[in-house]
């Protein structure tokens, strides 16, 4: 795993938005595995502005969402597809019909899980895929204990990451006990990965992460196996390095 060293947040949001730049200059049609949470959400900030510069188009870009909430419908204000919207989708080119996240309230969740694989496939699998790094490993909503070849799939989520995201919330009782989630297969088919992770809370996780041993009680420590896998994290999340 490539390891780049950053000063702070916004470096890091920066050195992101460059290499999603890049490779969308690069292939315009590029398929994208998007995260939500707060910390992509200076990314998405850089890419609008590229955007408004004349600097980029997403006019061929297709993106696939990590997760998504359990019955939360698109217009509720905590569900990832309203984040996505307000974050990133409503202030660029990309079209609507090009954006995909699992539907959480399909009336048959594993169906939906089955579908969106599919979707992937046929879109020939994620060129760029950003993650976020939990503080108990998780990457997308797998948790600890999760098969390294899980596809996408209904999750029970942990009580550690339902009070993490609580924040978001108006009370802790409404963060939602479930998730659709890409697994840890599917991610790692992606052709390559983007780990973003800022802050001293994270540093722990970070050292776990690199200089832990590969197991499935912190799916991240999977990516040290990918081959393409690069980790922009700043001073603080690299302090016990």
């Amino acid at each position: 795993m490539d390891i780049i060293r950053v000063k702070d947040y916004v470096e890091m949001s920066e050195r992101a938005c460059e290499i999603m730049r890049n490779q969308i200059k690069q292939f315009d049609s590029s398929v994208l595995g998007l995260a939500t949470g707060s910390t992509p959400e200076g990314l998405y900030h850089q890419l609008i502005g590229e955007y408004k510069k004349g600097n980029m188009s997403f006019a061929n870009v297709t993106t696939f969402n990590l997760d998504e909430y359990v019955g939360l419908a698109t217009d509720d204000p905590n569900s990832y597809r309203y984040y996505m919207n307000e974050k990133l989708f409503s202030h660029i080119d990309l079209p609507d019909e090009q954006t995909y996240l699992p539907n959480g309230v399909a009336d048959d969740l594993e169906k939906e899980c089955r579908d969106y694989e599919a979707l992937i496939k046929g879109a020939g699998y994620i060129d760029l895929q950003v993650l976020g790094l939990g503080l108990n490993g998780h990457i997308g909503f797998n948790e600890p204990g999760t098969p390294v070849d899980s596809r996408t799939h209904v999750v029970d989520l942990d009580e550690s990451t339902r009070e993490a995201n609580a924040r978001f919330f108006n009370s802790p009782d409404d963060v939602p006990k479930k998730a659709l989630t890409m697994g840890i297969g599917s991610i790692m088919e992606s052709k390559r990965i983007v780990l973003l992770v800022s802050g001293e809370k994270k540093a722990d996780a970070v050292k776990q992460l690199v200089r832990g041993e590969i197991t499935e009680e912190f799916p991240a420590s999977i990516l040290q196996q990918h081959d393409n896998a690069t980790l922009i994290a700043d001073e603080e999340a690299l302090s016990k390095l």
